[in-house]
């Protein structure tokens, strides 16, 4: 037995013409879907991010210099916070509903950022990553639901994949401004040669005279 699938809604919309959508026609819907999807851009970005941050890092704390097993833990916490939040997100949807478990991520993941930005010592900072990964992880899980719920049927595919859009553009986004920051520090580095050249003849001249 073979059951013939009509794409939207069953054939609903052939019987009803004007009410189908296009992507962009209802803009509370593609708000919604932006917005669910900036957990997704968050998991991209803070997933590429540490990639850059790592120099970073092993500059301010010595002992992650010199121990490849720190380093490693740094990178990978995310990660395994994410696998945890991600398990667990369904639950916490069920039991809490969308829009409360889309808070409790952003709440996670913004305390995550602030242990990791006030960490004294790479140990914090681990649990600042953990942290961060249990708000991204339950997001990744929430994200697509809601926006699948939200959608009208006939975009409801094109409207979910954007949150694979923005988690792809978080990890581009990312490799920018590890990129910014690399210019800015090279352009400190030369500020200070440049003023170094410029002390080397004031300092002959200075003698001469």
């Amino acid at each position: 037995m073979t059951l013939d699938s009509i794409p939207g809604s069953s054939g609903y919309l052939d019987a009803f013409p004007e009410r189908r959508m296009s992507y962009f026609s209802n803009s509370y819907v593609l708000g919604l879907t932006v917005i669910a999807g900036i957990g997704g851009l968050l998991f991209g970005y803070d997933t590429g991010v540490i990639s850059g941050a790592l120099l970073y890092i092993k500059d301010d704390f010595e002992v992650v210099k010199q121990s490849s097993f720190l380093q490693e833990t740094i990178v990978s916490m995310a990660l395994v916070g994410a696998i945890i939040g991600a398990a667990s997100g369904g639950w916490i949807n069920d039991a809490y509903g969308r829009k409360k478990a889309t808070l409790l991520a952003d709440i996670v993941f913004t305390a995550g950022a602030i242990v990791m930005a006030a960490a004294p010592d790479p140990y914090v900072l681990i649990l600042g990553r953990l942290l961060v990964g249990l708000g991204v992880g339950v997001a990744s899980v929430t994200a697509p639901v809601y926006i699948a719920e939200a959608a009208p049927s006939e975009v409801r595919g094109g409207l979910v994949s954007t949150n694979v859009l923005m988690i792809t553009g978080g990890q581009f986004l990312s490799y920018l401004v590890n990129l910014a920051f690399t210019e800015i520090v090279l352009l400190f580095n030369v500020t200070i040669l440049a003023g170094n050249l410029c002390h080397v003849p004031a300092h002959y001249i200075s003698q001469l005279v």
